[in-house]
């Protein structure tokens, strides 16, 4: 199973909405992909020991990073960067099962530049963690004139969103079916 990381916990954020969108997309394409709304995590993030031992709800979702196919991440910019939500939920990912060698791609949403600031700074994150990054990214820019009723009205960023989930879905075959993938290679560690 994919997985949809909707990087804000914004009440009825754009993000929220874009990852919608993509769900569809992949489900379109045959793929079956699950959401990870941070809107819903971030209550299970300030409870219990920080970095350490996750509390139970907080592990299913680490759970479901760890044991993911793939991750999609749909990134919003605050302040020239990511939500800080979002980068808590990666802190308190397990090293190294939950990024090494797990194919991920980047979407982006902002104004002039399309969320381009915090998806390098994502993708320096994921590098340092060993994940394998799509290269193909897609921004929105000024993302409140291509959603509209939660649908992306803007052929530009559709076909791109399109071709970004069919290289995905290839890329990440690839990858598995090579035994090089992070549940492959998972796979083969010692228990």
């Amino acid at each position: 199973m994919k997985y949809i990381i909707s990087g804000t916990d914004r009440v009825d954020s754009n993000t929220l909405k874009m990852s919608l969108y993509i769900q569809k997309i992949y489900k379109e394409l045959g793929e079956e992909v699950e959401l990870i709304d941070l809107r819903i995590v971030k209550e299970y993030l300030h409870t219990g020991p920080h970095y350490s031992k996750p509390t139970d709800p907080l592990s299913v979702y680490i759970d479901k990073i760890v044991k993911s196919d793939g991750l999609i991440v749909v990134c919003p910019e605050y302040n020239g960067s990511m939500p800080g939500v979002l980068k808590y939920f990666i802190d308190h990912m397990r090293f190294p099962d939950s990024f090494e060698f797990r194919p991920v791609c980047f979407v982006g949403l902002g104004a002039m530049f399309g969320g381009l600031r915090p998806v390098e700074h994502l993708q320096q994150i994921f590098g340092y963690r060993n994940a394998f990054i799509f290269p193909l990214r897609v921004f929105a820019i000024n993302v409140w004139n291509i959603l509209k009723d939660s649908e992306v009205v803007d052929p530009v960023t559709k076909d791109l969103l399109h071709s970004q989930a069919k290289g995905f879905l290839a890329f990440s075959k690839a990858l598995k079916d090579a035994g090089i993938d992070a549940n492959s290679v998972l796979a083969k560690k010692p228990k």
